[in-house]
Formats: structure tokens, sequence, C-alpha cells
């Protein structure tokens, strides 16, 4: 077990919590002590800012986010007041946090090729475990679709293109199996849509 801050004003409060659990405190600006100190612990389960993320993910151990720095504002313990100019700003970001998600394509393109964000990637809490609803206990993987038996119409396809590229291709599949379920040659944007509705259930 670790504890520590990039945050040299609480390095005092820390180091007496961790004296408590009879640990000594990481006090450092410097990620790549951060990722030694990850390394040589080899925990089960990393808890810390969106730069752990990254180590935790490169090294294969679960990590969740549940302080700043993060690259986005809906994690646990995050400071929150609800009342006064300060709650004005949190209760306007929990509304349109949630509209602009997904909307901003020139990040999805820039990250399109990186190790974490693509169709296999699992959740980051999951560490090297996770493998997705194919390693749930009780679920049976889909078998390949032959791609000859089913062909996309131009305008399902763009449709599909609407959806993040970490999860299309599971969407693409799960169309191409639904289709060849209901004895379809082509899938059409209501096909798409029926599909999602049937996997959602």
């Amino acid at each position: 077990m670790g504890l520590g801050t990039y945050s040299r004003e609480r390095a005092r409060d820390l180091r007496a919590l961790a004296a408590e659990y009879g640990l000594e405190a990481l006090i450092t600006d410097d990620y790549l002590a951060v990722e030694r100190a990850v390394t040589d612990l080899q925990p089960e389960l990393v808890l810390g800012t969106q730069m752990e993320r990254h180590i935790a993910k490169r090294l294969g151990i679960p990590c969740a986010v549940i302080s700043t720095p993060a690259h986005v504002q809906d994690y646990p313990a995050r400071y929150s007041p609800q009342m006064g100019f300060e709650g004005s700003n949190v209760i306007f970001d929990t509304w349109v946090h949630p509209l602009i998600m997904g909307l901003e394509e020139h990040l999805l393109t820039m990250f399109r090729d990186d190790f974490e964000f693509n169709d296999t990637a699992v959740p980051s809490h999951l560490g090297g475990e996770g493998g997705g609803a194919q390693q749930l206990e009780n679920v049976t993987p889909l078998a390949p679709v032959d791609a000859a038996a089913v062909a996309w119409a131009v305008s399902a396809e763009k449709e599909l293109r609407k959806i993040p590229f970490f999860v299309r291709g599971k969407a693409r599949r799960n169309t191409e199996h639904f289709a060849l379920e209901q004895g379809l040659s082509v899938i059409d944007v209501e096909t798409l849509y029926e599909a999602k509705a049937h996997f959602s259930r």
C-alpha cells in the first residue's frame, strides 16, 4: 500500500496520515517518481489522478480517477459546492458537460491510435484483467460474422460513424448479428437502432 500527493501544501497532513498506517508518504511533483513507486509496489488498485491512470494502464493495474488533475469533471470526491457563485458553476457544468461529451471529434481523432482508446480497450478500473463482456460469467461470446452475408447501407454506415470509435466495433458486430438473426441481408438505419434496442434489454 502507498500514499502520496503532488501538493506540498498538504505534505504535513499526509505524512501524519501515512504514519498511522505505518507508511512513508511520497510527496513529489515528479510523475516519474510516482510511476517508479507504483511499479515497485505493484498494488491491486490505484486511486489517484489522471496521471496515475495512465501509469496504471501501462502497468496493467486497475485504476480509478478520484481527484485532479483530470481530463474530465465527473469523478468522485471532487470539489463541487452547490451554493454561491462556485455552486452555480458546478450546477452549470453538471448540465453542460453531458451535453458536449461525444461532440469533441478532434479529441476522438487525436487519440484514435492511442493504446488506451480502441475497440478492444477495457475500462481503467479493470486494469489488465478486464476483458469486456466476453469475459463475464454466463456470457457467451458472439461468433464472428461473415462479412459477405450482410451489407451496410450508406446511410447506416454514416449513422454508425456517429458512435464513439471505442464502442463502434461492438455496435457494428451486434448489429450484424441482429441482422442475420432477422434474416436481413442489408442493414439500414432502422436496423441499426432496432439492434441497439435489442441489445439494451
